[in-house]
């Protein structure tokens, strides 16, 4: 009888887990609440100054949860609804718990900074005390951003000079691209100094680029030397380029993927809004442009690449244009030019093979992310720093500006809207793909730059 009960428990134990016999877990810390406090303010902090430099969701709660740790402060939990982040604590169950919540105000990437502070991160975990810790991040929040304006606005207009080099486009399309990305970046910035809302600030960078290309297709129209040469497609294509370059579609995807849907819903909804901007914008420009007698020539055709040296220039510049917009280090743009030239060839390569548009910028965006994962941690630079930059080249200017100039040009046509939508579809399409392919190499590198380290790491100590 009684090996039957035994063999009975022994069946039972084997299905179910008993209750009872798990341990108690609970650990029982004496923590000062006043260095629990601080501990909690600085990883909250840290936490901000994260996101507030267009770091994504998932690597800003692990390092706000790694800082705590490091310090003595475990378990935290931390939460992050797009715009606020609180960071919780309780350290038994008899004491009070501590939450702290802080307001994050709008990303502005700032990829020198973000460096600091995941080198911060990682010296903490090596056992930096908490009063140096302290002093070093504050130093670190005080820092001015990298470049100054003139040079910005510069870079951006270089950045539109990349994407016409990408077009084998003419010197003086080149030029008025140039002044057009130029004159468009003062203006936002000149909006920005107003407290302009963002969206209306895209809406009329966006004015600016058009009425530059109306101005050329008029003196281009009325043969005047050397305007004849001038490209208005291509103008307005390079100042779309650079009304988006500006927008982290790599931080929103990767939201989504690492489950933080409230956080990606609102990235994506402001990058949609900042979108919608340049629609606005381009739109507007093009009908008034049409008002007054001096629109565009619509062509179905879409502007044709240049030669294989220029290709390769135009993405490599606009790399490193994209790099020091975002207030990059040497390093970071050096790594971002190499990048961007690896994005176009894995991107050249699948538009070879037949496989579209979408699928063929999913791979440069992968293969330029899985890279950039790999290397990145090395040499001591941001991965989303370096993808970002990367992947700007493929972003689709000129079919966003087909699919326009289609809307608008389709009065009563049926069948020139459907193309217009169409072409704005296929746009969001490689949107969707570039943000993908960048999410998915970023997913594969981090194990297998991990198994490299670990075996670096064995060799050292076997040695």
């Amino acid at each position: 009888m009684a090996a039957q009960k035994n063999w009975r428990m022994r069946l039972v134990e084997a299905i179910r887990v008993d209750a009872a016999s798990r341990p108690e877990t609970q650990a029982i810390l004496s923590v000062d609440e006043m260095y629990a406090r601080r501990v909690i303010e600085l990883a909250m902090r840290i936490a901000e100054s994260l996101i507030a430099v267009g770091a994504a969701a998932n690597e800003v709660v692990l390092s706000a949860t790694r800082v705590a740790a490091a310090l003595g402060i475990r378990p935290v939990h931390v939460d992050i609804t797009f715009n606020s982040i609180a960071v919780s604590y309780q350290g038994g169950e008899s004491d009070p718990p501590f939450t702290a919540i802080r307001v994050v105000r709008a990303p502005v990437p700032d990829h020198a900074k973000l460096q600091q502070l995941q080198a911060l991160v990682v010296d903490i975990e090596a056992g930096l005390a908490l009063p140096e810790a302290r002093v070093r991040f504050h130093a670190i929040r005080r820092m001015p951003f990298r470049y100054r304006p003139t040079v910005i606005v510069l870079a951006q207009g270089l950045l539109a000079v990349g994407v016409c080099l990408l077009y084998g486009a003419s010197w003086i399309t080149t030029l008025i691209a140039f002044l057009a990305a130029c004159g468009a970046a003062l203006t936002q910035r000149w909006m920005a100094r107003m407290h302009v809302p963002f969206f209306f600030s895209q809406a009329a960078g966006a004015l600016v680029v058009t009425a530059f290309a109306a101005a050329a297709n008029v003196l281009r129209s009325q043969g005047v030397a050397p305007f004849d040469q001038a490209g208005v497609a291509v103008i307005v294509a390079a100042g779309i380029v650079l009304m988006l370059a500006g927008m982290s579609v790599v931080g929103a995807a990767q939201d989504a993927i690492d489950g933080f849907a409230l956080t990606a819903g609102g990235r994506i909804l402001d990058l949609a809004l900042l979108t919608l901007g340049v629609v606005v914008g381009i739109v507007g420009g093009v009908a008034l442009a049409q008002r007054l007698g001096i629109g565009f020539t619509l062509s179905t055709e879409p502007p044709a690449l240049g030669p294989g040296s220029m290709q390769v220039a135009g993405v490599v510049l606009i790399a490193v244009t994209v790099a020091v917009w975002n207030g990059a280090t040497t390093r970071t743009i050096l790594v971002s030019a190499v990048l961007g030239a690896i994005a176009w060839g894995g991107f050249s390569a699948g538009a070879a093979g037949g496989f579209g548009v979408p699928i063929a910028s999913a791979a440069g965006a992968l293969i330029a992310s899985f890279v950039g994962t790999l290397i990145a941690h090395r040499l001591h630079v941001p991965s989303i720093a370096v993808t970002t930059a990367a992947i700007v080249p493929m972003v689709p200017g000129s079919v966003v500006y087909r699919g326009l100039l289609g809307i608008v040009e389709a009065q009563d046509d049926p069948i020139s809207l459907i193309l217009g939508f169409a072409d704005l579809l296929q746009a969001g399409a490689v949107g969707l793909a570039l943000a993908s392919g960048a999410s998915l190499g970023l997913v594969l590198g981090a194990p297998v730059r991990d198994t490299l380290q670990s075996v670096v790491r064995r060799r050292g100590r076997i040695r």
